[in-house]
C-alpha cells in the first residue's frame, strides 16, 4: 500500500530501492506507520452489493480517524481527500483503508457505526488543495520551536512534542505531555495572538509521544508504537520478575522513559511454564546448613541453590527440590542437596578412564614415534643399504696433496668413462677432513708411518687385512684390453691396498724389508 503524495511521485512502495527518502515521515503520515493490509481488495463483489460507506483516513503522525463517504465517491487507498475540519473549515487527509475491513476496525476500537461524531468527506483533493496543505506543513517546525520558548518563559512543567496545522490554516493543535495538570491559559492567549490561529492543546502520554516521533528500539527495529501498536497496556516490574530479568531501569525502559511494552509479549508463556516450578519461600534445610535459591531456569526446570556463606552453587531439578521440601515438612534433613549416589550411577575416576597417569600417555606417544622411524628405515631400498654397508666396510684412504694436484685429465686413457676422471670416496671430501682422518690411524700427511717401517706385505700388525683387488671390478679399461688399464708414466694411481696415490718412478713402494729395500717398477707392455 503506497502513498501517492510523496515527493518521489510514484508513492512509497517497497519495490523501489530508494523510496521517497523521508524515512517514515512522508507527507501522508508515514510510509509504513500503522498500515493495514487489505486482503479483500482483489475479491470481486456482487453487482448489487453496497460498499461500506465509512472510510478510514490517516493524518500526520499516524493518527487515524473514520469519515463517512456520503456522496459515494470512488476512492482508492492512498488518495488525498478533503474532509470537514473541527468547527469551521476543511482539512486534508489520505485514505488508509476502505471496504468491509473498516467495519472490523470500528468494532475493534468500539466505535459505533451510527455515531454522530463521524464527519463527512467533501471531495477528492485537487492540486491547489495539496499545494496549500504542503505550504502550511512547512510552518509547523518554526511554530513548535517558538511555542517551546514561550513555555520556558512561563516556566510551565510540560513538554511540547508536536504541532499540527489544519490545511486551511485556521486552527493549530499542540500536542504536549506532562506528569501533572498544567494551567496553560496564559500560554493559549500568547500563542493565539502571535500566530493568529485558533489554538487547541491536546495532552498525550509518553508512549503516544514516542509513537508520533518514531525511532529505533534496542532490538534494532522500528518502534512498535510507531508501526503497529495502538493499544498501550500497563507494564509493571512484576513482568520482569516473572521472566528473571535484572531490575535495571536503563535496560527495561524504552525511549519513552517507561517500561518496554515488549515485556508483556512473553509474559503469558512464562506464567504457563511457572506452573511446574515449585515456589521456594523458605530456604531448604540440610545437615550442612540452609540453602537459599539463587537462580531459576524456567523452561529447563532447573534451580540453583547455595549454602549460607558458600559461593558454590548447586544445580537441582524441580523433582529434587520438591523432595527436599517434603522432607523438611516432615522434620527431616537430607545430608546434602544432591541426591545419594548409587553404585551404578557413580562415574569412574579420571585415572580409570585414562588407564594410567599422564606419564604413560607420553611413553605411548614416544614409542609410536620410534616405531615410525624404524618402519621408515626398514622401508629404505636395498641398494642404498648395500652401498652404505660397502662404504662402512671399505677402508678410508687419503691421497696426498701433491698427488691430487698432479692428476690431469690427459692421463686418462682414450675411450674411458667421464666418471673415471672424477674423484670418488675419500678423494671427493675436503682436504682438511681427509688429512685429519688420515692422521687418526697414525700415518703422517706424506704417507709415512711415525712408528717406523711397516712389516712385509705393507700392513701393520693388528690392522684390517687388505681387500682382494680381484673382487673389485676395474674402474676403467682401455679399449681393446681385457684386463686392467696400465698406468701411464707420471700419472697418479691409487693403490688397491691403501688407496694412496703415488708416482711410478719417483718413489719406490715400501716392502717389509725396511726403508732401503725397493722393487723395480714393472714395465708397460
Amino acid at each position: 500500500m503506497a502513498c501517492t503524495s510523496c515527493s518521489s511521485g510514484g508513492g512509497c512502495s517497497t519495490d523501489k530501492v530508494g523510496g521517497c527518502g523521508s524515512k517514515g515521515g512522508c507527507s501522508s503520515g508515514g510510509c509504513n506507520r500503522l498500515n493495514v493490509f487489505d486482503w479483500l481488495q482483489d475479491v470481486d463483489l456482487p453487482s448489487d452489493f453496497k460498499e461500506f460507506d465509512i472510510v478510514e483516513i490517516r493524518f500526520k503522525g499516524g493518527r487515524k480517524d473514520f469519515f463517512r463517504n456520503v456522496n459515494r465517491i470512488p476512492l482508492v487507498t492512498g488518495d488525498a481527500v478533503v474532509i470537514e475540519g473541527g468547527g469551521n473549515g476543511w482539512h486534508l487527509g489520505h485514505v488508509s483503508l476502505k471496504g468491509e475491513l473498516v467495519r472490523l476496525q470500528m468494532r475493534k476500537k468500539k466505535v459505533p457505526t451510527d455515531s454522530k461524531d463521524i464527519r463527512d468527506i467533501l471531495r477528492v483533493a485537487t492540486e491547489q488543495d495539496v499545494e496549500r496543505w504542503e505550504a502550511v506543513r512547512d510552518l509547523e517546525t518554526g511554530t513548535m520551536f517558538r511555542a517551546r520558548s514561550v513555555v520556558d518563559e512561563l516556566k510551565l512543567k510540560m513538554k511540547l512534542s508536536d504541532v499540527e496545522y489544519q490545511a486551511d490554516r485556521t486552527r493549530a493543535t499542540f500536542f504536549y505531555s506532562a506528569e501533572d495538570r498544567v494551567d496553560f491559559r496564559d500560554l493559549i492567549k500568547r500563542l493565539a495572538d502571535e500566530f493568529r490561529v485558533r489554538v487547541e492543546m491536546r495532552q498525550i502520554s509518553l508512549r503516544h509521544e514516542a509513537g508520533r516521533l518514531g525511532g529505533i528500539g534496542s532490538c534494532g527495529r522500528e518502534l512498535c508504537c510507531s508501526t503497529w501498536l495502538t493499544d498501550f497496556k500497563s507494564v509493571s516490574t512484576t513482568a520482569a520478575r516473572y521472566q528473571n530479568l535484572s531490575l535495571n531501569p536503563a535496560k527495561l525502559s524504552g525511549q519513552c522513559g517507561r517500561l518496554k511494552c515488549c515485556l508483556n509479549y512473553e509474559l503469558d508463556t512464562y506464567l504457563d511454564a511457572l506452573k511446574d516450578i515449585p515456589q521456594v519461600q523458605r530456604p531448604l534445610l540440610t545437615e550442612k546448613g540452609e540453602a537459599f535459591l539463587q537462580k531459576t531456569d524456567i523452561f529447563k526446570k532447573r534451580m540453583w541453590f547455595a549454602l549460607r556463606g558458600d559461593n558454590n552453587w548447586v544445580m537441582l531439578d524441580t523433582a529434587r527440590v520438591r523432595e527436599i521440601q517434603d522432607m523438611n515438612k516432615r522434620g527431616e534433613k537430607p545430608e546434602s542437596l544432591l541426591p545419594p549416589m548409587r553404585e551404578e550411577d557413580r562415574e569412574p575416576e579420571v585415572s580409570a578412564i585414562v588407564e594410567g597417569n599422564l606419564d604413560r600417555l607420553d611413553d605411548k606417544v614416544k614409542s609410536a614415534k620410534r616405531g615410525k622411524r624404524k618402519k621408515k628405515k626398514e622401508g629404505a631400498p636395498a641398494e642404498e643399504g648395500a652401498s652404505a654397508s660397502a662404504r662402512q666396510s671399505a677402508p678410508r684412504t687419503i691421497p696426498s696433496k701433491n698427488t691430487i694436484a698432479r692428476e690431469k685429465p690427459n692421463d686418462v686413457a682414450p675411450g674411458a668413462d667421464s666418471e673415471a676422471r672424477r674423484p670418488r670416496g675419500a678423494a671427493a671430501r675436503p682436504l682438511n677432513r681427509r688429512n685429519n682422518r688420515g692422521r687418526t690411524d697414525g700415518a703422517a700427511p706424506d704417507g709415512t708411518s711415525p712408528e717406523g717401517p711397516r712389516p712385509e706385505g705393507g700392513r701393520r700388525e693388528g690392522s684390517r687385512p687388505p681387500r682382494n683387488p680381484d673382487s673389485r671390478p676395474p674402474r676403467s679399461a682401455a679399449p681393446g684390453s681385457g684386463g686392467e688399464r696400465p698406468a701411464a708414466e707420471g700419472s697418479g694411481e691409487r693403490s688397491p691396498r691403501t688407496g694412496r696415490s703415488s708416482r711410478r718412478g719417483s718413489r719406490p713402494p715400501r716392502t717389509g724389508g725396511g726403508e732401503g729395500s725397493s722393487t723395480p717398477a714393472p714395465s708397460a707392455s
